[in-house]
């Protein structure tokens, strides 16, 4: 397990983050989680067809983590697996909007932070750590309850 867990930690890694994005991490977090885990060109093909507004940011981010792995690495791009995406919560800027009766309304304008981290793979275990952790069948990725469920 330890000899394991000790060949994962030497794979070269590469990391990107955007820091102060104006976007609130609950909406950044919607599309974080649809490419955690796949290979970059999937996940690149993810974020530009995803109608989210938070998926342009996370692109650009993407393809940073892709060139800062190919030039200051040297690691060639069709290895890489999105292997950590997190967003982390950052400042708010907090607004007054005039209200009736000389009330002011609060406005609170999120923002967050977005890092990503790849990590290289050889071309013939790219197969199973892509899928490593993901469930298959037609119902992937979709909780099953019995408030969720149609007949």
């Amino acid at each position: 397990m330890n000899a394991k867990k000790q060949a994962v930690e030497e794979l070269p890694r590469t990391r990107a983050t955007v820091r102060y994005a104006r976007l609130t991490p609950m909406k950044a977090r919607r599309v974080v989680n649809l490419i955690r885990g796949l290979d970059a060109a999937s996940a690149a093909s993810v974020l530009q067809f995803s109608p989210q507004a938070a998926s342009e940011p996370v692109a650009k981010l993407l393809a940073s983590a892709v060139a800062n792995a190919e030039n200051n690495q040297g690691l060639d791009p069709t290895t890489l697996i999105v292997d950590t995406v997190f967003v982390d919560e950052g400042p708010t800027l907090k607004r007054f909007q005039p209200r009736a009766q000389g009330r002011a309304f609060r406005i609170r304008k999120r923002t967050c932070h977005i890092t990503i981290e790849l990590v290289s793979v050889d071309a013939n275990s790219a197969g199973s750590n892509q899928t490593k952790g993901r469930r298959s069948g037609s119902n992937a990725g979709v909780a099953q309850s019995a408030k969720g469920r149609t007949r």
